[in-house]
């Protein structure tokens, strides 16, 4: 387990355990740290979800945690599975928003959980 700091303006908001694990990125993809993750269901690689995706990546499943240029091909890197994230600090796919996101880790029952702060 890799144990994270919590900084003030940070993607991390609150004093949930943090939990990090490895994950394939899919190639052809460039991301920043923050970019909500879905899961291709045929090869377990992570891709940016997006709505339409129809592959299973079209529901959020992690947090990236690093940035990632996965241009030339697949990258490993690790993706944030338990934690509590910054809406306005994550990175969304097409159709998809910080309440879809929360949405779809309460219905996986997640330990990720999306805050917007005021």
């Amino acid at each position: 387990m890799t144990t994270e700091t919590i900084l003030p303006g940070d993607l991390l908001v609150n004093d949930y355990p943090v939990q990090t694990q490895p994950a394939t990125i899919a190639s052809g993809q460039t991301l920043i740290r923050g970019a909500v993750m879905g899961r291709v269901t045929a090869d377990d690689k992570y891709k940016l979800a997006a709505a339409a995706a129809g592959d299973g990546s079209e529901n959020p499943q992690s947090v990236l945690a690093v940035d990632v240029d996965a241009s030339g091909g697949d990258v490993e890197a690790s993706v944030y599975v338990s934690g509590g994230f910054d809406a306005a600090k994550l990175n969304f796919g097409v159709g998809i928003d910080a309440a879809a996101t929360e949405k779809a880790f309460r219905a996986a029952s997640s330990p990720l959980f999306v805050k917007t702060l005021v």
